[in-house]
């Protein structure tokens, strides 16, 4: 049996490859690292099963060149694309070196492919939101009439985030704000775990916070990807706070735009939104301050009206009862020896009759008229139980006195 090197095998295998595949193909693959050398782009690429797990693997090249020429085609530029996680559809030579192994050799990239994968993600994530009735969520917490307690979410390193603090601490108005930072990436592999970690974090202690705002600078189309994804807008959705975000986008709009309480254009916007607000309130209170004068003079003045005419009444009341007390006086002294005298005669007239009435009933006049009065040692007898055998009596008549003597 013929036994061949390890260069003879390679050989024929690099032939059987080039004898089969004399024109590039189009395949769809994930990039699982993306790596850089002189301009040339290393790729490697899988493709994942329903589970997830691997089920092909490959290296890919992008030479310097092609780079160069599929770039000027791209709008958006092409490094936006090259990046981990990412779907593409990519046009490749497949190559075998004996000593290099195989890699495969893009010439094409074709951006509608990843564009629509993301569109797609996009919408399954909206439409699941939409089932689980989260999408609306947010939006219907009621903000605060005051914000100043404010719970950031952003990068350390993002230029969105030195321009809101500028705008939020220099605004014209004075008003102070106090903001608790939360570091997290806001674009690349690890936004979507940092920001849901971040907001994890804020949740846990709500109360010590009026809103909660994500601000970073501005960037390509896909650096929005991160804010598509299902479980940071699950997050979002079910976060007990208003979230405001900025995420730097004129035209594009992320998933997390759609379920935050308030979407802004820009980290600046934000600034201004959160002064706005309390701007609002602070109009408010003094116009109902104003309000309150004006009442308060409207009132003063009824009152002060409503005292003048009480005392207007109680001037001209006070001087009808004078009047008429004046006038009952003049009454009095006008009748008064009248009824002094009429009283004086009435009670003359009484007098008389108890006068009579005394003299009709003295022991003398009764005498008179015939009745006699029995004494006992000079007092009245008004009882035969008040004399005994023995007694001496004097019995007086109308004429004369008669003694006895009780036997």
């Amino acid at each position: 049996m013929h036994t061949h090197s390890l260069f003879e095998l390679n050989e024929h295998i690099r032939r059987v490859l080039a004898l089969n595949f004399q024109q590039p193909v189009w395949i769809v693959a994930e990039i699982a690292q993306v790596g850089e050398s002189r301009g040339h782009r290393y790729l490697d690429l899988v493709q994942k099963g329903e589970t997830g797990d691997v089920v092909a693997q490959a290296q890919a090249a992008l030479w310097a060149a092609e780079f160069r020429q599929i770039n000027a085609r791209f709008p958006l530029g092409l490094t936006a694309l090259l990046r981990e996680g990412l779907e593409l559809r990519m046009q490749v030579r497949p190559e075998f070196h004996e000593r290099y192994g195989f890699k495969l050799h893009i010439t094409d990239i074709d951006p509608a492919h990843t564009f629509g994968q993301l569109d797609l993600m996009r919408r399954q994530t909206i439409q699941s939101l939409r089932e689980q009735g989260l999408f609306d969520l947010n939006r219907t917490l009621p903000l605060p009439l005051v914000l100043q307690r404010i719970a950031v979410i952003s990068s350390e390193t993002a230029a969105g985030l030195q321009d809101f603090r500028e705008h939020l601490e220099g605004n014209s108005f004075g008003y102070s704000f106090d903001c608790q930072y939360f570091t997290a990436a806001v674009q690349g592999k690890n936004a979507e775990a940092e920001i849901i970690e971040a907001l994890e974090k804020i949740g846990r202690t709500p109360d010590n916070f009026d809103c909660v705002v994500i601000v970073r600078g501005g960037g390509a189309r896909l650096d929005l990807m991160a804010f598509d994804g299902l479980l940071l807008c699950l997050m979002a959705a079910k976060t007990p706070l208003p979230l405001v975000v900025g995420i730097g986008h004129d035209v594009d709009q992320s998933v997390l735009d759609l379920v935050a309480h308030t979407s802004l254009k820009t980290p600046t916007a934000v600034a201004d939104f959160l002064v706005q607000h309390n701007l609002v309130f602070e109009g408010n209170v003094l116009e109902v301050a104003e309000s309150m004068e004006s009442i308060a003079q409207n009132i003063l003045q009824i009152k002060y009206l409503e005292l003048e005419r009480a005392e207007s009444g109680a001037h001209f009341a006070a001087r009808a009862q004078t009047q008429d007390a004046a006038r009952h006086l003049d009454f009095a002294a006008e009748k008064l020896p009248a009824l002094a005298f009429q009283t004086l005669r009435d009670h003359f007239r009484e007098l008389e009759k108890m006068e009579a009435i005394y003299l009709n009933l003295h022991p003398e006049n009764v005498l008179q008229r015939g009745f006699s009065i029995t004494l006992k040692n000079g007092k009245v007898v008004s009882s035969a139980s008040l004399v005994k055998s023995g007694d001496e009596l004097e019995t007086r008549l109308r004429e004369g006195v008669v003694k006895s003597k009780v036997a």
